[in-house]
């Protein structure tokens, strides 16, 4: 070997080392999801996707948000977020009012927020990671037609100004609408509360006659057991049940065939692709973020990552449970 490509192979090999010590990421990259219920499963398996992608990508993740449903609480949970400066933050809108001011203030220090779940789309955030919540309320509302006869009553149990789930109720109406004979004869506010949600349900089963409650749907994860759990106290086997999410409760509700049916979506991929979302904006970043994107036509960003959902009855629902004990 002559000399100058001695120090060719010695110059390559020092670049390689040198290249192979320098890494994209660092734990000094910090990113946050901040979330309301995180005692929910829907939310821990959320976290949980979250966090298997900062594993991967060798990064900090912080999950915060209060326990219960405490909009005020999520905000200072967001508030404290952006205090701290982190590479991004991936946000579930408890409030859409209450903490737009709180992304809007993020987005212009320069910090990239992404919604997932449940959007705040008149704020500044880059895009929305979710569920298609409209079209998902309108294959719950295709299954209950399915169930009921020409003239029926229909309870529902929601969160009262959560926009992920008004346009889940929106997307039941829109089906129901199709029918004539069909009516809504109750929308309980449950505060994601499985007592009052037990209650409200004890209380309906109790009506007869012309305003007796043949179906029940939940739109919120919280209430799918304890609704169940009324209507089986109550001997009311004929009235039918459909649930949100793929809680382990609400799957075996279905095997054991006391739930109908549910729609469940994808929390652990909105954490694992919000996560890594936020790292692709933090490592490109724009030179303006506060903008709207969606009215751009030349956007980096897409204006909504639509997680896909599913409608899980007993023909599927050992597929669901052996997935999410293999999860573990």
């Amino acid at each position: 070997m002559i000399k100058t490509e001695r120090w060719t192979v010695v110059t390559l090999a020092l670049a390689a080392g040198i290249l192979a010590g320098c890494s994209r990421h660092s734990t000094k990259e910090v990113y946050y999801l901040v979330a309301a219920n995180q005692q929910l499963p829907y939310w821990q398996t959320a976290a949980a996707g979250f966090n298997r992608a900062a594993a991967q990508l060798k990064v900090t993740a912080k999950v915060v948000g209060p326990d219960t449903y405490d909009p005020k609480a999520e905000v200072d949970a967001m508030q404290k977020a952006v205090a701290a400066k982190p590479a991004g933050i991936l946000i579930s809108v408890a409030d859409a009012a209450m903490l737009q001011p709180e992304i809007n203030g993020a987005i212009q220090d320069g910090i990239p927020v992404i919604t997932m779940d449940s959007d705040a789309s008149s704020s500044h955030r880059l895009y929305f990671i979710g569920t298609n919540n409209l079209e998902a309320g309108r294959v719950g509302g295709k299954r209950l037609l399915a169930h009921l006869g020409g003239n029926a009553n229909v309870a529902f149990f929601t969160l009262a100004g959560q926009p992920n789930i008004d346009e889940r109720l929106k997307g039941f109406k829109d089906m129901l609408a199709t029918r004539t004979g069909i009516q809504i004869a109750a929308i309980i506010d449950t505060k994601t509360d499985p007592r009052i949600a037990f209650d409200q349900a004890q209380q309906l089963l109790a009506l007869t006659g012309p305003k007796k409650i043949d179906a029940f749907v939940c739109l919120e994860s919280a209430c799918g057991k304890p609704v169940s759990d009324a209507i089986q106290r109550a001997n009311a086997t004929d009235r039918v049940l459909i649930a949100w999410d793929a809680n382990p409760e609400t799957l075996q509700g279905i095997k054991a065939g006391l739930i109908d049916s549910t729609i469940v979506q994808k929390p652990f991929t909105m954490g694992y692709f919000g996560l890594k979302a936020l790292d692709e904006v933090f490592h490109a970043p724009q030179q303006k973020m506060d903008r709207d994107w969606a009215a751009d036509p030349f956007s980096p960003y897409p204006a909504f990552v639509d997680t896909g959902t599913d409608l899980v009855d007993k023909s599927n629902v050992d597929q669901y449970i052996a997935a999410a004990a293999q999860a573990k």
